[in-house]
C-alpha cells in the first residue's frame, strides 16, 4: 500500500504516530522519603484528574510495596534493589537512590516508549538534581519539583556557596524579596557546613534546576508567598502548584482524594479519634515532629512536663525508637491529661473540631497542612528548612507563636506551657486562629477551579 495504510484500523503509520504523539504520559520521580513522596503522589493525582493519558510514579520497591498497586489515578513503576532497605542515614541514602535510578529510569522510558503513551516529561524531585541531565539525555522534558518553600529556595539561590558573594557571617541577612534574616531563621545547612555534607552539597546543587529544568514547580501557592514568587517569575520558569494535600480536605474535586496513599508508619487511627471526639471544641494540643526529628532525653523530658504542666488535653504523636527517652512520672500520670501514639492520620487530627493548637517542628508539609486546615500553631524547629518555616509562621503570616530556646540548646517547660497558653487561652491566640482560618481559605481557593495554582497546572498541561 502506497499510504502504508493498516489493514484493521485504516490508518496510516503518519497518523498513528501523530495520535501516539498527542498522547501525554508524565513520569514522576521523587527522593524515598515519605516527606517528598506524599507531596508529588498529590500532584501526580491532580494531573491525572486534568485529562493527562498516564501518569507514573517512579520509587523503589520497599516503597511501592506500601502502596496500592493502582494508586488511585495513577500508577506505579517499582524499581527493583537487592539490599532488604535503603541505606538509613541520608547521606549515603541519596548517593544509593542516584546510583539505581540511573541504571534503572533508562530502562523504564524505553519499555514505556514502545507503550499506547510513549513518556514526555520527567518531573523530578529537586534535590535529585542529576535527575535533569538524565531527563535530557532520554529525550524527556524535565520539570524540578520543590517539596520546599519558594522562600527558602531564594535563600538557598542567594547564598550558594558556588556561584554567589553573599555569605553568613553570623549577622543579619538582608536579601530580595525576603524579611530581614537573623541567624535562627536561616535553614540551619547555611551555617552547619559539616552536618551532612552529602545533603548540604544537593540542597544547593538544586540551584541547577534553575538553570536547566523545562519547569521549575513548587509546593506553595501564590498568596502565601507573593513577594519572592514575584522577584523569581520573570527570572525562571516557575509554576506554584500547591498545597498538594488531599483534595477532600480542600476543593473536594478529586472524588475519594482522602489520603495521601502511602505511610511508612501504621497510624492508630480510631484510637486517635475515638480520643478526640470525647474532648470538647480546641482543647486540644496536637504534637508532632514528623517522620525524622529526633529530640535528645532532656528535651523530651522537658517537652513533656511541659504538656502535663500545660493543664491543656494533648495528643502526642511519639515514634517507637522516642519512647525510651521518656520520664517514668510523665508516663505514670499520662492518662489524666494526654494520649500518646505512635503515628496519626495527621489531617485528620488537625481537621478536628477538638484541635485548638499544633505543637510542631514547622517541616514544610506539616506547615501546609495547618494552614490549609486554619490550625494556629507552637513552632519548635529543629534543623534543615524548619527555622525558615518558622519565621514566616510567626512573623510573616503570624498563624503561630515560637518558643524561645534556652542558653543550653534545650526549650525548658516553663517555656513550652506559657507559649502553649500564648494560643490556647490568650489573646493574642484569637488574632492567630484568625490569620489561620484566612490562610485556610486562600489555600482553598488556589486549588480550586480558576485559583492560580489550577491554572498553573492547566497551563503546563496545554504546554504539552
Amino acid at each position: 500500500y502506497k499510504d502504508s495504510r493498516n489493514f484493521k484500523s485504516g490508518k496510516s503509520i503518519v497518523q498513528k504516530m501523530e495520535e501516539k504523539s498527542n498522547k501525554s504520559h508524565i513520569l514522576v520521580l521523587p527522593i524515598p522519603v515519605q516527606g517528598h513522596i506524599n507531596p508529588m503522589v498529590q500532584f501526580s493525582k491532580r494531573l491525572a484528574s486534568k485529562g493527562v493519558n498516564k501518569v507514573t510514579l517512579v520509587t523503589i520497591y520497599s516503597i511501592s510495596k506500601n502502596m496500592p498497586k493502582e494508586s488511585g489515578l495513577i500508577n506505579i513503576e517499582s524499581i527493583p534493589h537487592d539490599d532488604e532497605s535503603p541505606p538509613q542515614n541520608i547521606d549515603p541514602m541519596l548517593e544509593w537512590f542516584h546510583l539505581l535510578v540511573s541504571k534503572n529510569l533508562p530502562k523504564i522510558v524505553e519499555k514505556l516508549s514502545d507503550s499506547e503513551y510513549p513518556v514526555k516529561v520527567l518531573v523530578f524531585d529537586s534535590m535529585a538534581t542529576w535527575a535533569i541531565d538524565l531527563a535530557h539525555q532520554l529525550g524527556l522534558k524535565g520539570a524540578a519539583f520543590f517539596t520546599q518553600s519558594c522562600s527558602l529556595s531564594a535563600i538557598y539561590y542567594h547564598m550558594d556557596p558556588e556561584t554567589t558573594k553573599i555569605s553568613f557571617d553570623g549577622t543579619d541577612v538582608s536579601l530580595p524579596s525576603l524579611p530581614l534574616l537573623a541567624k535562627e531563621d536561616l535553614p540551619s545547612l547555611i551555617y552547619d557546613t559539616d552536618l551532612y555534607p552529602t545533603l548540604r552539597g544537593l540542597i544547593f546543587s538544586q540551584n541547577i534546576n534553575f538553570k536547566k529544568a523545562d519547569w521549575l514547580f513548587f509546593n506553595t501557592f501564590y498568596a502565601l508567598e507573593k513577594e519572592v514568587i514575584d522577584w523569581i517569575r520573570p527570572r525562571y520558569p516557575i509554576k506554584t502548584i500547591g498545597p498538594t494535600i488531599p483534595s477532600m480536605y480542600l476543593d473536594k474535586r478529586l472524588k475519594d482524594d482522602k489520603e495521601y496513599g502511602l505511610s511508612l508508619f501504621k497510624p492508630n487511627s480510631e484510637t486517635c479519634m475515638k480520643w478526640l471526639d470525647s474532648k470538647e471544641i480546641g482543647s486540644v494540643v496536637y504534637v508532632s515532629f514528623g517522620s525524622l526529628a529526633s529530640l535528645d532525653e532532656q528535651q523530651m523530658e522537658e517537652l513533656a512536663l511541659g504538656l502535663m504542666t500545660s493543664k491543656c488535653y494533648f495528643l502526642w504523636v511519639v515514634r517507637a525508637t522516642e519512647k525510651n527517652k521518656l520520664p517514668e512520672e510523665f508516663m505514670s500520670k499520662l492518662l489524666e491529661k494526654g494520649l500518646m501514639v505512635n503515628w496519626c492520620p495527621q489531617l485528620d487530627v488537625l481537621a478536628h473540631r477538638a484541635v485548638g493548637c499544633f505543637f510542631t517542628h514547622s517541616g514544610w508539609n506539616s506547615t501546609l497542612e495547618a494552614l490549609s486546615l486554619g490550625v494556629p500553631m507552637v513552632t519548635m524547629p529543629q534543623w534543615s528548612d524548619q527555622p525558615t518555616n518558622t519565621k514566616f509562621i510567626s512573623d510573616v503570616w503570624q498563624t503561630g507563636v515560637r518558643v524561645k530556646v534556652g542558653e543550653n540548646g534545650v526549650v525548658n517547660r516553663d517555656e513550652i506551657v506559657s507559649s502553649i497558653r500564648e494560643v490556647m487561652e490568650e489573646e493574642k491566640g484569637i488574632m492567630l486562629k484568625e490569620n489561620a482560618m484566612k490562610w485556610k481559605k486562600l489555600a482553598k481557593e488556589a486549588v480550586d477551579e480558576g485559583g492560580s495554582s489550577d491554572k498553573n497546572i492547566e497551563e503546563f498541561l496545554s504546554n504539552l
